[in-house]
């Protein structure tokens, strides 16, 4: 029993130690702070794809625009992670307004593929009378690697897209006010698959533009931030940790099994001094 005690106190420690940069890893990550995050918030909005505005996840963007303008903003989401759109759109007041408005939030991946939504509203019709409409998209967990003729999203750049759909065409280019933020979660090793893209889907990976002093070009502009940590897709995961831990532990179990039903080595029959 002591034996069996002592491997079972290995068994434990062996799975701490391997499991305890995972818990390290998580404490050490660095979190903006919401003061940090709304210094530094964004005031406008891009007109299009190409000059949407940089944002990072968890930092709040606003924008004022006219009812009827294409507002696009930006944001790096990396593989294993799932990201969370929300807007918020203040309307004109009532009795400006001549009817209901519809609105419509969108999410594109670096390739301007529209992803879909797994819940949320996004889109919403907002009453003649309603002050504000607010919308959410919940996207799919983005992958590191994917078929090419599948539509799983990918590594790299989403572009977050808040416009009107629908409303009377004299509430053209009345004043509103619109807020956007993005959160962004880390699945883990449970969502790490085999395979990994060459690069992030980013503005210019493929395009770079060789510089004057003959320094080597950049694929990605400056605009576009990268996830704290730079880019992980097809480094290790937590998955790889567990896994080791999980054989480790399975093979002092062996071990243990082994030394409990071993015996002494001599028949049951045979007396003690034979």
């Amino acid at each position: 029993m002591r034996t069996v005690r002592l491997l079972t106190t290995a068994a434990v420690l062996a799975g701490a130690a391997l499991l305890g940069p995972v818990g390290t890893a998580l404490a050490d990550s660095p979190t903006p702070s919401p003061s940090d995050s709304a210094e530094a918030a964004p005031t406008e909005a891009g007109t299009s794809f190409r000059t949407a505005t940089a944002i990072t996840p968890g930092q709040p963007a606003t924008a004022d625009a006219s009812t009827g303008d294409y507002l696009y903003w930006v944001l790096p989401v990396d593989a294993a992670q799932r990201a969370t759109v929300k807007a918020k759109v203040t309307l004109p007041p009532a009795a400006a307004r001549h009817g209901a408005a519809t609105w419509r939030v969108d999410v594109y991946d670096g390739l301007r593929r529209r992803q879909a939504c797994r819940y949320g509203a996004q889109s919403r019709a907002a009453d003649r009378d309603a002050g504000t409409v607010e919308l959410t998209c919940a996207l799919r967990t983005v992958r590191a690697w994917a078929e090419p003729w599948s539509n799983d999203p990918l590594p790299g750049a989403y572009y977050v897209r808040l416009t009107v759909a629908d409303l009377p065409q004299e509430d053209l280019g009345q004043p509103v006010h619109a807020e956007v933020r993005a959160e962004v979660s880390d699945e883990g090793g449970a969502a790490a698959v085999d395979g990994s893209l060459a690069a992030p889907l980013v503005p210019g990976a493929g395009a770079a533009t060789p510089k004057e002093d003959g320094a080597t070009p950049s694929p990605r502009p400056a605009a576009l931030h990268e996830p704290d940590g730079g880019w992980s897709s097809g480094r290790w995961s937590d998955r790889w940790l567990w896994t080791a831990a999980g054989g480790a532990l399975a093979a002092l179990a062996g071990i243990a099994g082994y030394r409990l039903t071993r015996g002494t080595g001599r028949p049951s029959h045979l007396p003690p001094g034979a």
